[in-house]
């Protein structure tokens, strides 16, 4: 007969798998709109100054989901409202490539990042609350799936834009592995949440260590989307690849990036996170100024775009480690990092879009280097922010 103890750890398991699955979907959803922008933008009749308007209106809807949802984790079965977001990804996605209009593919987009923002951070909050404090590998994990499904999605439509000449099935294809996913949450109960530690640590707060670490997520993102989105367009029309040779290199950068998250599992055991946060900044900083210094090579654009891949990858849930440790971490506070993670998710990469073909291919690089500057601050200030008692 099996103790309480060890069914206890087989929920948790099954748990921990149905989070990991949900990541896989939410990294092919995520990496979805870099290869297909230039496509998404024919099937609108849209120039790239038009279509970057996407970035905006699915950051917006994932700033959405991320503030209304988050808090609804606190209050209700977390797995069937995650099942439900997931699903409404899937619907979201069946429309996508065979909208017409700009305006209306504008609405699906907002509407798809209300659904995302909802999975992840529903994906974030009730992993801690299944592991507490023993959360840290667990979390490296779930984000390193998150690479696996960013990694797949060029591929995907790589050979979707091959074999078909056109990215319907490739977003179709996505759709259809929402559905297993939601069912495997559904049959699952939801692990409960902190609802007695939230009362008793209402009033100690620390709303400027909060501020801070959002705005970190604000830069952070927004150089992660920017590069992981452009970075494809800035291949093509920078001469330096075809349609799919870019699209390998988009599957690089994610390839490297999910590398980077699976290192990142037994290092983050080791190393201190300020540590790794700092080594990931001034691998952000080189790999970009290598791009920027050798704007023609095929090498650099190669060996820039792996290392960001790998430099990014455990910046984000390092940073929510250290939020972890030093804040009482619900949804509802939760829901705050993944706001900032969403406005910057919005700017940047429309501000690129609107200068793209203005100013040239090369003001890509720049803004996003001048963002990881600005990154690297506030991450100073987050390391020398006083602990408190």
């Amino acid at each position: 007969m099996n103790s309480p103890r060890y069914l206890l750890r087989s929920l948790a398991v099954r748990q921990t798998i149905g989070y990991f699955g949900s990541f896989i979907v939410l990294g092919l959803f995520l990496a979805s709109i870099g290869p297909t922008l230039p496509e998404l933008a024919r099937h609108t009749g849209s120039h790239l100054d038009e279509i970057s308007f996407l970035f905006t209106a699915r950051a917006l809807g994932y700033l959405l989901g991320s503030f209304r949802i988050g808090k609804v984790y606190d209050r209700l079965p977390g797995h069937i409202l995650m099942a439900i977001v997931l699903l409404g990804m899937g619907a979201m996605s069946l429309l996508t490539p065979i909208i017409s209009q700009l305006w209306l593919l504008a609405i699906v987009m907002l509407l798809l990042g209300v659904s995302e923002g909802g999975v992840d951070v529903g994906g974030n909050t009730l992993l801690m609350w299944v592991h507490g404090r023993k959360v840290g590998p667990f979390m490296n994990s779930m984000h390193f799936f998150f690479g696996v499904g960013a990694f797949i999605a060029p591929i995907l439509f790589a050979q979707t834009i091959l074999i078909s000449g056109d990215i319907i099935w490739g977003y179709w294809i996505m759709a259809i592995f929402t559905v297993p996913v939601a069912i495997w949450l559904i049959r699952l109960p939801a692990p409960p949440a902190p609802t007695k530690v939230e009362r008793e640590s209402k009033g100690d707060v620390d709303v400027l260590l909060v501020t801070l670490i959002a705005l970190f997520f604000f830069f952070y993102v927004s150089a992660e989307v920017s590069f992981g989105g452009w970075i494809f367009t800035y291949t093509t029309a920078m001469g330096l690849g075809s349609l799919s040779g870019a699209a390998y290199l988009t599957s690089a950068f994610w390839g490297a990036f999910t590398t980077g998250r699976l290192l990142g599992i037994p290092i983050a055991s080791r190393v201190r996170p300020r540590n790794i946060l700092i080594v990931d900044m001034l691998g952000c900083l080189i790999s970009v100024g290598l791009i920027l210094m050798l704007p023609d090579s095929l090498f650099a654009i190669w060996v820039g775009t792996i290392g960001m891949g790998l430099s990014m990858a455990s910046m984000f849930p390092t940073m929510l480690l250290v939020a972890e440790h030093r804040l009482m971490l619900t949804g509802a506070l939760t829901r705050w990092f993944f706001v900032g993670a969403g406005l910057g998710g919005m700017l940047l990469p429309w501000l690129i879009g609107q200068l793209f073909e203005v100013v040239g291919p090369q003001i890509t690089m720049v803004l996003i280097g001048f963002d990881l500057l600005l990154t690297l601050i506030v991450l100073i200030l987050v390391v020398r922010y006083p602990h408190k008692n």
